[in-house]
């Protein structure tokens, strides 16, 4: 048996300049933390013919012949674990169980994280055992040559390291900085920082498909909201490692303003009311999750103020999601073979 976690994140800055049509012309960089929300993979040996994938969240599965015999899957949501499975040739029975602690679709980059989750599983079984920037990379790859996906690179790289970073993207490759924090910092910031769930999921790839095509061009109002999205990063960067926590907020709030400019369906009248309620009641900034449309509400709020939020935003019909941070990123739990040896199928 084999059993993998991954952490999904939340950013706080620079989100959008993480596609490849902004930064291999402009440079794109993203402040982000994982957080201790995980994505689960459990594999064990299969006694037919067969890769199986069970989908705990899309309560699907999926069968997949190992004799390399033609196979056609119509279902998006596991089609990834297919194409994963072929990237690695592992021609073996295995049966992949995977399961999330948040719903799919949510703007906490679970889609990216399963398939760093994945890559790691399928690595670690042929004794080829990835580092971070390794995984980071082959699921980028993979999801973006193999699959098509109109997204970025920063979900793949948060939910690869964990913890609390800065990721620089350029044409020439990505550069992850740790953010320079002291402990009490680190634990202010968790503690004033407050998740909640919309109660809606979102395709992001409409979004994301409208934004990379606007992001394409040389000028215009998508690229100049990117210009400003990545420059208030920066500042982002500096005012959370300065402990400067509350510039930091109101920060959040001035780059959600240029973020719902970037795409058509970033927001909607629901998301508006909801964050208009909740600065009303003592939040200083934040954003949603992602690519927008749905998903997780993310706030700065002092301690103080945060019952006054909570209950303003809970009746709403919000869920508050608490969290802390992740430190490990992507590893293997549990491994019955020796990490780095290939998978005994004899016993």
């Amino acid at each position: 048996m084999l059993i993998a976690r991954t952490p999904v994140r939340i950013s706080f800055g620079g989100g959008g300049t993480d596609l490849a049509a902004y930064y291999e012309r402009f440079g794109g960089m993203v402040v982000s933390a994982s957080i201790n929300k995980y994505i689960y993979g459990i594999v064990t040996k299969n006694f037919d013919t067969t890769f199986q994938v069970i989908s705990a969240d899309y309560r699907t599965v999926l069968n997949v012949p190992t004799d390399g015999s033609s196979y056609t899957n119509n279902s998006l949501e596991l089609r990834l674990s297919q194409v994963i499975y072929e990237y690695f040739n592992l021609r073996v029975p295995i049966n992949v169980f995977i399961a999330s602690e948040v719903p799919p679709g949510t703007g906490l980059g679970s889609s990216s994280t399963a398939s760093v989750t994945l890559c790691n599983i399928f690595s670690t079984l042929m004794g080829q055992s990835m580092n971070k920037a390794q995984l980071a990379e082959t699921a980028y790859e993979i999801e973006t040559q193999r699959m098509e996906a109109p997204i970025g690179k920063q979900d793949q790289y948060a939910a690869a390291c964990g913890g609390l970073n800065c990721f620089e993207f350029t044409a020439d490759g990505v550069r992850v900085m740790p953010l320079n924090m002291n402990a009490a910092t680190v634990r202010t910031l968790e503690r004033r920082l407050m998740l909640f769930y919309t109660g809606a999921t979102r395709q992001a790839r409409d979004i994301l498909h409208e934004q990379r095509s606007s992001s394409g061009q040389r000028s215009g109002r998508t690229v100049e909201s990117l210009h400003q999205i990545k420059a208030l990063g920066w500042q982002i960067k500096e005012a959370i490692e300065t402990g400067r926590l509350d510039d930091f907020g109101a920060l959040l709030d001035e780059s959600w303003q240029h973020k719902k400019r970037l795409a058509s369906g970033v927001t909607n009248e629901f998301i508006n009311t909801a964050y208009s309620r909740a600065c009303e009641n003592g939040a200083i900034g934040g954003k949603i999750t992602g690519a927008g449309g749905g998903g997780f509400l993310m706030l700065y709020c002092h301690e103080d103020r945060q019952d006054a939020v909570q209950a303003a935003l809970t009746g709403l019909g919000l869920q508050q999601v608490r969290f802390a941070f992740d430190f490990e990123g992507s590893r293997v739990l549990m491994h019955t073979n020796l990490l780095n040896a290939p998978f005994d199928w004899n016993t």
